[in-house]
């Protein structure tokens, strides 16, 4: 018997996510904190928003009230 190979090559694929630029408005303490955050965690003050963002969206309580 010979002993078949296989070889599967995944190309890497750089994505580029789409991206708007917003204003908002936000209280000093609080960007005082995220500032200090994403130093703390090495990541953009931009990213760390758009993290908490996401994260509070996705565990929003959507039962009615």
């Amino acid at each position: 018997m010979s002993a078949k190979c296989c070889i599967l090559i995944i190309m890497f694929k750089v994505e580029k996510e789409e991206m708007v630029n917003k204003t908002f408005r936000l209280p000093l303490n609080l960007v005082e904190r995220l500032y200090t955050v994403a130093q703390n965690k090495g990541v953009s003050l931009n990213n760390l928003v758009r993290q908490c963002c996401e994260y509070a969206l996705d565990n929003l309580d959507t039962s009615e009230k």
